[in-house]
């Protein structure tokens, strides 16, 4: 089954499916700040575009550009700044 996601007044959409692996998303993150938790451990992959990351426990921003991912564990926080529509996988695991 496919589920459809929005946040943020529709800033972020999403799809969501289910494999052998886990559950994931395929979304696209609209330029603006963010702030988001998690449940479990998640891999976001960005695609397309470019994010900066704030990560728990972080004091800098990183920037995750196209091809490259980051980490974020479970049960934590993590703040994300989208400079242009930027397209992600995260896969939650």
């Amino acid at each position: 089954m496919i589920t459809e996601n929005q946040y943020f007044d529709g800033k972020v959409k999403s799809l969501g499916y289910e494999t052998a692996e886990g559950k994931s998303t395929v979304g696209v993150i609209n330029p603006g700040e963010y702030a988001f938790g998690t449940a479990q451990k998640e891999t976001m992959h960005v695609i397309e575009g470019e994010l900066e990351v704030l990560l728990p426990d972080a004091t800098e921003l990183i920037s995750i550009t196209a091809g490259n991912f980051f980490e974020v564990p479970a049960h934590a926080s993590f703040k994300l700044k989208a400079v242009v529509q930027t397209a992600y996988l995260c896969q939650y695991r």
